[in-house]
């Protein structure tokens, strides 16, 4: 599933240098997750990074992107195609 951010958010920029797949952009007032880049951290790390480093809870999974395991790691795949 990937992530999004709710209207807790407040572009405080502690996520945006935190996406290894620059999947948070600065929207207007908060920040948004792009679900067709936003892979979980699957392929980089254990955990979401935004999530550890988000001071007020704001990213939260997104219920209307829905994805296995599977699908996080073969976009992520994808994403880093010739890398």
């Amino acid at each position: 599933m990937s992530l999004m951010i709710n209207d807790e958010c407040i572009a405080c920029d502690a996520c945006l240098e935190e996406c290894p797949n620059g999947a948070i952009v600065e929207g207007d007032p908060i920040y948004t997750i792009d679900p067709d880049c936003c892979t979980e951290c699957v392929g980089y790390y254990d955990e979401p990074s935004c999530v550890s480093v988000c001071p007020k809870d704001a990213i939260i999974p997104d219920p209307d992107n829905s994805e296995s395991l599977e699908e996080l790691k073969y976009k992520f795949e994808q994403l880093n195609k010739g890398e």
